[in-house]
């Protein structure tokens, strides 16, 4: 048997708007306006946008795959600050996503609601986000998550430990060399500091010829077909499971429908479940239904991002880290203040990409990286980014909890 986990996970931030340090006492409303260096968007504007050239048009494509094909089901995370905007903003588009769950085909993963790097700062503030995330996915959907990813698939034998003490069954990481040396991630693990639960490992290199390479007419591979990529993983011998993880706006947004990735996509079932030893399965059911064929150690952190797979697309420079350590700096005197808006505005500074954004990575990664900043320069990001926290501990400081 062979199986392939589909896993897509659906997210946008709140992005900071142009805040100058004029801004700074005069208003505390970061994120609502036009933001960064473009004056025609605002965060509702891109969410629209994202909204028409990919989450309806996907979302239509599966559930027209779920209704046809009875043994076709996939995995989802979607961010809480994602969630807030489609509850505010795109209420169609969330119902589209209530559906496809709806058909009990689809699972829900867990994360942190802020999709932030909390876990290597506060473990306390983590398992604060873990908890709003499950609130929010048992509000919504009606699901309680058994899997487990963190931000950005940052992975590491804490990590596991962490999951397995929090009761997941299985948690996901990037199958990046390092960690796995001769072995495959096309096999079921268990962690070394968890051997109860599970570790299902990205195939990268398969996830990223549909995420990156699909519409390059330079790949040597182009064009992919859905039975070219199936009669690849079925020719594949040293394999239990496929499992391929992207970004939901891998459809329509990343890869544009022109490229065909949506017929891609309606294709793959068809294509794969034309061999009856041959599966679709949930990550969870993945967990449950194949046994582990050993252990991983990884005492290092994997992500899935850029050529290096570690932290350095958030972490690497001395702006970045500067930003983060200050920012978590803050969490004692917000927690305390128990404004809620403070308290707001604190957790949607975490969110991950604001970090992303002032990465100053060029060569293989350059391109990514400006691809998805809405800033001219990854010092823009940082400077923009240090005027709404001066503001933030200014309030801090007017409300008598910091000096």
């Amino acid at each position: 048997m062979k199986s392939i986990q589909l896993y897509l996970h659906v997210h946008q931030p709140y992005r900071l708007r142009k805040f100058s340090i004029f801004d700074s006492g005069v208003s505390h409303d970061y994120y609502n306006d036009a933001f960064a260096s473009d004056n025609n968007k605002s965060n509702r504007q891109v969410l629209h946008k994202v909204a028409h050239k990919s989450y309806l048009p996907t979302n239509d494509r599966l559930a027209k795959l779920l209704k046809k094909y009875p043994d076709f089901k996939f995995s989802l995370s979607m961010s809480g600050v994602l969630l807030e905007q489609l509850e505010n903003w795109e209420p169609e588009v969330l119902a589209s996503f209530q559906s496809l769950v709806d058909s009990g085909r689809v699972e829900l993963v867990g994360e942190t609601y802020h999709h932030s790097l909390s876990f290597f700062y506060s473990r306390s503030e983590f398992e604060t986000q873990v908890k709003m995330h499950k609130d929010i996915i048992s509000r919504l959907f009606n699901q309680k998550p058994s899997v487990f990813r963190n931000t950005e698939l940052a992975y590491n034998n804490d990590l596991a430990a962490w999951a397995a003490r929090a009761g997941y069954k299985s948690v996901l990481a990037e199958g990046w060399h390092s960690m796995l040396g001769w072995r495959s991630p096309n096999y079921v693990y268990s962690p070394v500091s968890a051997p109860g639960i599970r570790l299902l490992l990205k195939n990268y290199s398969l996830s990223d010829d549909i995420a990156f390479r699909f519409g390059d007419s330079n790949w040597n591979e182009y064009p992919l077909t859905a039975d070219k990529f199936a009669h690849w993983l079925s020719e594949d011998k040293d394999a239990e499971v496929f499992n391929l993880f992207m970004d939901y706006e891998t459809f329509g947004e990343h890869q544009w429908e022109e490229t065909g990735v949506l017929d891609f996509l309606s294709h793959l079932p068809e294509e794969w479940l034309k061999t009856d030893s041959h599966k679709f399965m949930t990550l969870s059911e993945a967990a449950e239904n194949i046994a582990p064929v050993g252990e991983i150690d990884c005492p290092d952190t994997v992500t899935w991002a850029d050529t290096e797979r570690d932290l350095s697309a958030w972490l690497g420079n001395a702006m970045q880290r500067n930003a983060i350590e200050a920012l978590y700096k803050l969490e004692e005197p917000i927690i305390d203040l128990n404004d809620w808006s403070i308290i707001e505005d604190w957790r949607r500074l975490q969110t991950s990409d604001h970090f992303y954004y002032m990465c100053v990575k060029w060569f293989n990664d350059g391109d990514i990286h400006a691809y998805f900043s809405p800033y001219e320069s990854p010092y823009d990001a940082y400077i923009n980014f240090m005027n709404v926290y001066h503001d933030l501990k200014a309030r801090l400081i007017e409300r008598g909890v910091l000096v």
